[in-house]
């Protein structure tokens, strides 16, 4: 993006409490050098002015399909052409299905409607998590997809409503990077663009007595180049991190945890309407029955500590009742490919990517082999960042058939009728 060509962008926002958040975006935007045109509902204004728009924006805000400051009278079509993207943010699902059913009655979705081909549409939706989980809305979403929009979203968490669940609109900065990444066109977005997906990454630590633990040595690197190459691509990535050293990679929501059972409890409450599994992490498959809280002393006897074994949390999602495509690793010490086949046969994934564990764990590069339907592909060694980006252009080749298989979206007569 430059001064002299700076990118044009319309935000809309409807009535959603979410819609605090597009005062956010829109300062993230204007720092971009995004040149930001605000689009407004009529129960958007109650949760947020215009007045306010106006200032973060620098442009006059519009709300009104017959607003005289546009001297043909038809904002609808003034706004949209020449803009680069249109992102609706929030998107409450009342937006959401009369987008789905190409309904124009107010200036947001007139202008929608009516945006040239070369103009994105990236919809951020917001609601109530029974709402989300409603089949009509999941029946507009897989429309809004189905004729060309990017999903983005939602995320799960806290809800205004005093409930947790998925519904919750993603957060400015992860819907800056989803928007300048569509509007970026030497970075064409991937077969996982609009998709959520999940990442784990990294070791867990399982505690012993206050001050020692039960861990190993992945360094997380692998997960987070893969979580960073997706989110590249368009896909709106949820990383969920034991303990490392890293940065959080740019475009994705971070959640840290330290144990197995934490990291497992993150997965459950995110799963539902996940695209993607990327089990990426080195779970501890053992813990400590009953750990100290006290800091066991150095003794001359012998010290036993009973282990139990963690949840399965790759087996878990797998048999999830709306599962989505999953991936998982295997780091094998040895028999690496007999073991891994065996591995993605018993967990019942779409594909697994199998290495030697002490040739991988905590490198910088890797050498890894690729198990799926396709057969089997080996990815010679090189830096994990280039590993990563192999690793999901076969996952999005596997991803386009599972899918055909696995989630219904409207077929080419349903959208005639």
């Amino acid at each position: 993006m430059t001064a002299t060509a700076p990118k044009r962008v319309v935000l809309g926002i409807t009535g959603g409490i979410a819609a605090y958040k597009a005062a956010e975006l829109t300062r993230l935007l204007k720092n971009a050098g995004v040149d930001v045109h605000v689009v407004m509902t009529e129960a958007a204004c109650r949760f947020i002015t215009p007045v306010t728009m106006q200032a973060l924006s620098g442009n006059p805000v519009f709300s009104d399909a017959w607003d005289a400051r546009v001297g043909n009278l038809m904002p609808h079509i003034e706004l949209s052409r020449g803009a680069d993207a249109i992102i609706v943010a929030p998107a409450t699902a009342d937006f959401i299905a009369r987008l789905a059913h190409g309904l124009a009655d107010d200036l947001l979705s007139t202008l929608c409607l009516a945006r040239q081909p070369t103009c994105k549409l990236i919809v951020a939706p917001a609601m109530n998590r029974e709402m989300w989980e409603n089949p009509a809305t999941a029946r507009n979403v897989a429309q809004v997809q189905f004729d060309g929009a990017l999903v983005a979203g939602p995320a799960t968490g806290e809800q205004a409503c005093g409930e947790t669940g998925m519904g919750r609109m993603l957060e400015p900065p992860a819907l800056l990077s989803c928007l300048l990444r569509c509007m970026r066109p030497q970075a064409p977005l991937g077969v996982f663009a609009g998709k959520s997906i999940t990442v784990t990454a990294g070791p867990t630590f399982e505690a012993i007595d206050p001050v020692r633990g039960i861990t190993n040595r992945s360094s997380g690197k692998m997960g987070y180049a893969i979580a960073r190459e997706l989110a590249e691509r368009g896909a709106v990535v949820t990383l969920i991190s034991g303990p490392t050293n890293l940065d959080p990679p740019e475009g994705c929501q971070v959640r840290k945890v330290e144990t197995a059972s934490q990291m497992f409890e993150e997965v459950k409450q995110i799963i539902a309407g996940v695209d993607a599994f990327f089990a990426v992490a080195a779970v501890a498959d053992y813990t400590p029955s009953a750990p100290s809280q006290r800091k066991i002393k150095k003794a001359t006897n012998a010290l036993s500590i009973e282990l139990q074994p963690t949840k399965d949390i790759l087996s878990w999602v797998a048999n999830h009742h709306d599962r989505p495509f999953c991936v998982g690793f295997a780091a094998e010490s040895e028999n690496v490919i007999e073991y891994a086949r065996k591995k993605r046969e018993k967990k019942a994934i779409d594909m697994i990517v199998a290495n030697h564990a002490q040739s991988a764990i905590g490198a910088d590069e890797n050498e890894v082999t690729i198990l799926s339907e396709s057969g089997e592909i080996t990815i010679p060694r090189a830096p994990k960042r280039e590993v990563a980006r192999a690793i999901v252009d076969h996952a999005e080749a596997q991803f386009k058939t599972w899918q055909r298989h696995h989630r219904q979206v409207p077929s080419k007569a349903a959208k005639k009728q």
